[in-house]
């Protein structure tokens, strides 16, 4: 193992087990959820052992600080029944005695959430939101949670409650955000399913730093009720909660677990999404996107993407490069800031509202594209709101029309592998090094955008590695089609398989 930092939080559980089971293989530890499920029914393991299991890895590696949140007793005890319940032959639901975790900004009742900001330390929900009861309703052990950035708005995971949550590849190194606390745990194998959220590529981008496998659903088919943030009722659809995992089986189940209809919507109508359009390479038609003027994409990782083209057009798919049914990204680019930024502005303090009104009417030469942006959106006036969703609505009928002539679209889910931790400087003085100069930390993003701006899912998958760190794309289809990404992705993993770091093995 590398060389532990010193600022690492070290305030674990006083009752992790301090070894790992003696009838359980440690590699099993990184076993896909639905082999561990298939020993769990047969009854070749108990939920108990699992769980701990995982417990024990998360005390053997402290260093990533991925789990900041843990309810032990609560979950030793609900593994118990779970296979007191299957010695009398019954079964809870398809998730039965899977030991788990979910990001912090999901609420459990009884659990803080936090969103890892000191202001809301003494939140605790009373009750939980409804993908957390569905996963609870299907028979997993969910025992904890794990890390994010503070308010969920960057894509490194730190924060002064729960310290900093480090890439099991490189520790020093981010895992990404926001949900980089559930993408560390998966690569270190320290839980077998998780779940995020994503708004700005949340789901996507960690899970392309980590190597592991995530899943933007389509807007709407997951229910974002209990899960708003303290004083808000506001349902925004440029935020989506979506299952990450270490294959694309789990990403599959979890999802058939949490979608669906919610509160007044399910009385009314249900979820039925259509097939896969293929389920095999010969014969899809794939647009590959491998770079953008918005936002440069580092050659090696270009090459990477460029490479997974020529192996997709070996095993029988129709790929055209550079394909997208716009052809202004600048213009797709500000709308989406202006509609993810100025969705938070009801949340600003009343100072910072008049700050970004103020700062918004004087040109200041020295503030990046995306501060000014930033700005504009939070102090807009509602015609500017609806001239933007009218972009946006022009936009998902051109996708609409794009996507007769493709089936998916693969596209990078960043600018290049994870990069390294940054904490001195708030995420708009950031920077980074692409291709030999700086860019703009937040032109990342743009590839957030390329699949929210138009409520299209999103399925996230490995597809090599770059000097040791693993590299992913994202895989984008037309709006409701989930089975078709994760179809996809299904397809690549079968090419590029989930590999743990040798590290933590």
């Amino acid at each position: 193992m590398r060389t532990l930092p010193q600022d690492l939080p070290q305030d674990l559980p006083d009752d992790l087990p301090k070894d790992l089971p003696d009838d359980l293989p440690e590699d099993l530890a990184f076993a896909p959820a639905v082999t561990l499920l298939d020993r769990l029914a047969r009854r070749a393991v108990t939920a108990r052992a699992l769980l701990e299991l995982h417990l024990a890895r998360i005390a053997r590696f402290p260093q990533i600080n991925a789990v900041i949140f843990t309810d032990l007793d609560a979950a030793r005890a609900r593994a118990d029944a779970a296979d007191a319940a299957l010695a009398r032959g019954e079964r809870w639901g398809p998730l039965h005695g899977l030991p788990m975790t979910v990001k912090e900004t999901n609420n459990v009742a009884g659990w803080p959430t936090t969103y890892g900001d000191p202001a809301l330390a003494a939140h605790v929900p009373a009750r939980s939101a409804v993908v957390v009861d569905r996963l609870l309703a299907a028979g997993a052990i969910i025992f904890g949670k794990t890390n994010v950035p503070i308010n969920a708005l960057d894509w490194q995971s730190y924060n002064a409650l729960h310290g900093t949550t480090r890439n099991p590849w490189d520790l020093a190194r981010t895992p990404g955000g926001s949900s980089g606390g559930a993408t560390a745990a998966l690569a270190a194998g320290l839980v077998p399913l998780e779940l995020g959220s994503d708004a700005g590529g949340s789901i996507r981008l960690p899970a392309h730093f980590c190597g592991v496998f995530g899943h933007k659903p389509t807007p709407g088919i997951v229910p974002n009720l209990g899960n708003e943030r303290p004083g808000s009722r506001l349902d925004n659809d440029l935020v989506v909660s979506g299952p990450l995992a270490r294959s694309v089986a789990d990403l599959v189940l979890a999802l058939d677990v949490i979608a669906g209809p919610a509160g007044p919507d399910a009385a009314a109508w249900r979820l039925q999404l259509p097939p896969p359009r293929a389920t095999g390479l010969r014969g899809l038609r794939v647009a590959l996107i491998s770079d953008s003027p918005v936002a440069e994409v580092d050659h090696r990782y270009r090459d990477a993407i460029l490479d997974l083209g020529r192996r997709l057009r070996a095993e029988g798919a129709a790929v055209v490069a550079e394909a997208l049914p716009f052809d202004d990204h600048e213009r797709h680019h500000a709308t989406y800031l202006q509609l993810l930024r100025g969705a938070a502005s009801g949340r600003l303090p009343q100072a910072a509202f008049d700050d970004a009104v103020r700062r918004s009417a004087v040109a200041d030469a020295d503030a990046s594209p995306y501060v000014s942006r930033t700005f504009s959106a939070y102090a807009q006036r509602h015609r500017d709101w609806i001239a933007a969703s009218e972009i946006r609505a022009e936009l998902k009928r051109a996708w609409s029309a794009f996507f007769t002539r493709f089936d998916v679209v693969i596209a990078p889910a960043g600018v290049g592998p994870a990069f390294p931790i940054d904490e001195r400087r708030p995420r708009e003085e950031r920077t980074l090094a692409v291709n030999g100069h700086r860019i703009d930390y937040n032109d990342q993003l743009f590839w957030a955008g390329l699949a929210t701006l138009a409520s299209l899912p999103a399925t996230a998958a490995p597809i090599g590695r770059i000097d040791g760190l693993p590299v992913g794309v994202q895989i984008i289809g037309p709006y409701l089609e989930d089975r078709t990404t994760l179809a996809i992705a299904a397809e690549l993993e079968r090419l590029n398989p989930f590999v743990p770091p040798q590290d933590l093995t």
